[in-house]
């Protein structure tokens, strides 16, 4: 079974969807198999590898409801051999009220990818920005917790609460999860704010800040409207190096030579 990490922060606009996406693709240049999960009903994530999550048939909701099995509704993503997505649609919003009903509510996501789970060496789980239950779902089907942060003056404030509900799962759920750091996003290497950020976040809470910061820029925002990530779009970009060395850190720990 490969490792499956959970990239959470209930503060929506910090670049979840980006980072899972933009190491995902880093992974598999680096030739690993990956399975990207979208687990936020706004579906972000599927639409930025290509797929129209109005035009879906199946998705995790399908799952969630127990009408269909993570292999029957995981599709490739275009153009990228050895990536994969469990895509989301609007009625993952009608799952949480469904799993609230259900015995184990908590495991019902890590029951659905044990079935898949030796087929990638990693799985990346887009967590909604919520502290519901679909990310008690993604946290307790994770071995790691990665946490992108934006480096703004009220970013950090949420992420006691997210280290609460982490403590929560790691006591009634998932006792082995463990957080793997801090990934700066939309970082401005201009200020010294940023960087203030960032020591506050670690001399708080520590947590390791994992290098290096991945800062602003415009083509972020151009690459999910082609359904590609930084990667593909703007390859070169620092935005695309920064995601390269972390996949590779990353890597490093997940499959260390």
């Amino acid at each position: 079974m490969g490792t499956v990490a959970a990239v959470a922060n209930q503060k929506g606009g910090v670049a979840k969807t980006t980072t899972v996406h933009a190491l995902g693709y880093a992974l598999v240049e680096r030739h690993r198999r990956v399975l990207l999960v979208d687990l936020d009903p706004q579906a972000c994530l599927t639409f930025s590898v290509g797929i129209d999550p109005d035009a879906l048939e199946w998705s995790l909701h399908d799952v969630f409801v127990r009408k269909m099995k993570v292999d029957d509704v995981r599709r490739p993503v275009a153009g990228v051999e050895g990536l994969d997505i469990v895509p989301a649609t609007i009625d993952l919003a009608g799952s949480e009220v469904h799993l609230l009903t259900r015995t184990g509510r908590e495991h019902v996501l890590q029951r659905a990818l044990g079935a898949v789970a030796d087929d990638y060496d990693v799985v990346l789980v887009d967590c909604p920005p919520s502290l519901g239950v679909l990310t008690i779902n993604g946290l307790s089907a994770a071995q790691e917790v990665l946490i992108p942060l934006q480096c703004e003056a009220l970013s950090h404030r949420g992420v006691g609460q997210l280290l609460e509900t982490i403590d929560d799962v790691k006591m009634f759920a998932n006792s082995d999860l463990t957080v793997r750091g801090v990934i700066a996003t939309m970082y401005d290497d201009r200020t010294r704010h940023a960087r203030a950020v960032l020591d506050g976040v670690h001399e708080r809470y520590g947590l390791p800040v994992l290098e290096p910061p991945v800062r602003k820029s415009i083509r972020f925002a151009e690459a999910p409207a082609r359904g590609r990530c930084i990667l593909q779009h703007a390859p070169s970009s620092p935005g695309a190096e920064a995601y390269r060395s972390l996949a590779a850190t990353l890597d490093g720990c997940w499959h260390p030579q």
